[in-house]
């Protein structure tokens, strides 16, 4: 995806603003031991980390993110831990609510919705975006939406991570570097 708007913003801005993945997870006040546990558990197959640098060299994902936000801490790890591993990419998280003149140009049905990873080349053009959680997960959460309360929402959600293990969100984030 293209986001048109994001051509008036200035993304190496934005992008100096942003903050390394460790001192965004030092800053944080919540959900702080599942970001860490995530990151240290997470395997990144040599097939991603292949792929980042056959495709990706250069790359910046700049995430769109929060702590206390449950779709973020189950998918930025794996970002992060990719991104360290592969050497080729390079992430920095922004917090939503401290730019909402960034988390505006990239809504999700009108919503403020997290995470949301842009993916920028070399000159801080944007090569594409993804989020806020996996196309999977996100067709599943609006087709239940209404019918299903919150709470149980978020435990699918959780048992749907948890068996996932990342990898499609490394896929996903992946296809934006083709």
């Amino acid at each position: 995806m293209r986001g048109s708007e994001s051509r008036s913003l200035d993304l190496r801005a934005v992008w100096d603003l942003a903050l390394p993945y460790q001192r965004f997870l030092a800053e944080a006040t919540k959900n702080v031991g599942l970001w860490t546990d995530l990151y240290r558990i997470a395997h990144i197959p040599d097939w991603a980390i292949a792929q980042a640098c056959d495709t990706g060299l250069g790359t910046r994902l700049l995430v769109i993110a929060e702590d206390w936000c449950g779709d973020a801490s189950n998918t930025v790890p794996w970002l992060a831990k990719l991104a360290d591993l592969a050497g080729c990419l390079e992430l920095r998280v922004i917090k939503r609510d401290e730019h909402p003149e960034v988390m505006d140009r990239y809504l999700t049905g009108g919503s403020r919705s997290i995470p949301i990873v842009i993916a920028l080349d070399a000159d801080f053009e944007e090569r594409g975006h993804w989020g806020p959680r996996p196309r999977e997960l996100q067709e599943w959460v609006l087709a239940h939406r209404a019918s299903i309360p919150s709470k149980e929402r978020y435990a699918h959600a959780r048992t749907w991570y948890a068996k996932d293990q990342g990898q499609t969100t490394l896929r996903e984030v992946l296809e934006l570097l083709k």
